[in-house]
């Protein structure tokens, strides 16, 4: 079911550039929305005029074929999360992470604080949207809110085909066999949940590092959306460290998801 209101956020820079018209590609239903969404930095910081801003806006909105324009201010977690209760959106769009090496080591970056406090999934759009996505892949760690990713990415992606995978970390000494019947019985439960699309294939389980997993079968798979589920529910205040490794460093557009 498509979405009938998504937010595409842009923070007017090249980062963005990918994110108005994903937005617009996935707001297909009659009557649905895309609201063009910039958070202006607070008053005191360098930022130019606000009328400015907004006839910037207001032109890359006609460009993309926006159907309202949102001109926030204050945090941007906060602000885009009371602007998706308000607009009941069923999606919000970003673009790129600004790269801080220090400050991202000491801090959330905006982009987390806005997956954090958003009461919708977050989708990350690095590559153009010439076509609707084909091959999906979810990183799971067979939770609900990799449940609750998956079933978002049917709704993103409703003629993808679906694949699954799950990286098995067995620590030294520990007994390699029972991590694995674990580990299966944790995906049979995973399929049982209500909604989840069909998969090409069972969710595969791979002993490894999660990283190296999931690279190996994105680039096998051509992957265009890579889907993960952020532990905790929403308003939670940390983030599942590869969730959050994917967010800065996407290797094709990425689909974040809390649990419901």
């Amino acid at each position: 079911m498509p979405f009938a209101s998504v937010i595409a956020a842009t923070d007017l820079t090249e980062r963005s550039a990918q994110v108005p018209a994903r937005a617009r590609q996935l707001a297909q239903s009659p009557g649905a929305q895309v609201l063009l969404a910039h958070v202006a930095p607070p008053e005191g910081k360098k930022r130019p005029p606000l009328a400015e801003t907004e006839a910037e806006l207001h032109a890359l909105a006609a460009e993309a074929g926006a159907d309202g324009v949102r001109l926030l201010s204050g945090d941007a977690g906060t602000a885009l999360a009371a602007l998706a209760e308000a607009e009941e959106a069923g999606l919000i769009v970003l673009g790129l992470h600004r790269e801080r090496r220090v400050l991202d080591l000491l801090r959330l970056t905006t982009m987390e604080r806005i997956v954090l406090t958003s009461p919708c999934p977050v989708l990350i759009a690095r590559d153009p949207a010439q076509k609707p996505y084909a091959q999906v892949l979810l990183a799971t760690d067979f939770s609900p809110a990799s449940a609750a990713a998956l079933i978002t990415a049917a709704r993103v992606a409703p003629q993808a085909e679906f694949h699954a995978i799950h990286a098995l970390q067995v620590p030294l000494g520990r007994d390699a066999e029972a991590a694995m019947a674990r580990a299966e019985a944790a995906r049979e439960a995973f399929l049982a949940t209500p909604g989840l699309p069909p998969l090409a294939e069972p969710p595969e389980i791979i002993p490894g590092g999660v990283h190296q997993v999931l690279a190996y079968r994105h680039a096998e798979l051509s992957a265009d959306l890579l889907c993960v589920g952020a532990h905790g529910h929403a308003g939670g205040t940390t983030l599942d460290p590869y969730a959050r490794d994917l967010m800065r460093a996407p290797p094709s557009d990425v689909l974040v998801a809390h649990a419901p």
